[in-house]
């Protein structure tokens, strides 16, 4: 009997793993964008302060104030003012800078590059620190080896990975730029500028992913099938990375996801702390003159590339371990 049309396998395509999963994943996107536009919306409105009269100065008389509310769209009803915003963002606007009159999309150009190049080092930094950290330590404590190790380990990962950015980042300055003045404290004129605010930023997060990947690696590690592949007498080298490695990487990758995402907030918070000319630096400046549309581009930008963040660590799990396809999202 001839099969229906699409049901190649017995199932139409969109009934298959890999499609139901990106379709229940783009979904999810799609809803985290919607929240984003509504949620940056109302946020700037929060803000306590009036953006004309910042932007006007205390000089200015009411009448100059209420002219230039009147210019800036903010004397409008609020239905009115989200439908423009979201009129515009359909359209690729992302508005204009209140303080300045540049185009908020050019601004963001600007500045982007350097946060994304702060934010990619990071997590090279966390995924180099931690996997070979947390799989080291899990072999060297297996069996209840090394008991101080394992509690030197378990208290210093824990006190660093609970530090704040923000303080490891100021701790950091003394240390090495006032007290041994071998790095410089802030800019971004020199590569050895780069060096205190990855290591804020990716060094907590490393030592919190670090704990995960010893925990999985120890349970990894007392299975059945690395008992015997022991036995068999493999070259470490074999053992850790061929075989225990993979097995142990579904767990991590989960938690790390949030890592990341994390890490994001870490950076605009750091760049504040080393004067970093990144998208963080301008926020905190847009916050001050309450620039709206700086505000709220800078917030959707980074809020997207979180959750596209996050999509890709949900393929590479699909990837790894097929049975994630199925498996629902948590709400």
């Amino acid at each position: 009997m001839a099969r229906a049309p699409g049901a190649a396998g017995g199932q139409p395509p969109w009934r298959r793993p890999w499609p139901r999963f990106l379709l229940r994943r783009l979904g999810g996107l799609a809803g985290v964008l919607v929240t984003l536009v509504v949620v940056t919306f109302l946020m700037v409105q929060l803000i306590p302060g009036d953006p004309a009269r910042a932007r006007a100065g205390a000089d200015a008389t009411p009448q100059q104030v209420e002219l230039l509310r009147h210019e800036l769209g903010l004397d409008r009803p609020l239905p009115e003012r989200f439908a423009s915003y979201t009129g515009g963002l359909l359209g690729g606007d992302l508005g204009t800078s209140f303080q300045t009159g540049e185009p908020v999309a050019q601004v963001l150009a600007t500045r982007l590059p350097f946060t994304a190049e702060l934010a990619f080092l990071a997590i090279v930094v966390v995924l180099g620190v931690a996997v070979p950290l947390g799989l080291a330590v899990a072999v060297a404590t297996r069996g209840g080896r090394r008991p101080r190790l394992d509690t030197a380990f378990t208290f210093v990962s824990g006190l660093l990975g609970s530090t704040p950015e923000y303080v490891l980042g100021t701790l950091l300055v003394v240390v090495f730029a006032i007290w041994l003045n071998l790095l410089p404290a802030a800019g971004a004129a020199t590569l050895s500028a780069l060096v205190l605010p990855v290591v804020a930023i990716g060094l907590p997060g490393a030592l919190v992913m670090a704990r995960v990947v010893r925990r999985e690696a120890a349970a990894v590690l007392d299975q059945d099938y690395l008992r015997t592949a022991r036995g068999r007498r493999l070259p470490p080298l074999t053992l850790y990375l061929r075989h225990a490695l993979p097995n142990l990487l579904t767990g991590t990758l989960t938690l790390g996801g949030l890592t990341l995402t994390a890490l994001l907030g870490g950076t605009v918070i750091v760049e504040s702390v080393f004067s970093w000319p990144g998208l963080g630096t301008r926020v905190v400046e847009a916050i001050l003159v309450r620039d709206y549309p700086v505000i709220q581009g800078a917030v959707l930008m980074l809020g997207l590339f979180a959750a596209l963040l996050n999509l890709l660590v949900d393929v590479l799990l699909g990837l790894l371990d097929p049975r994630t396809l199925t498996a629902r999202s948590p709400s």
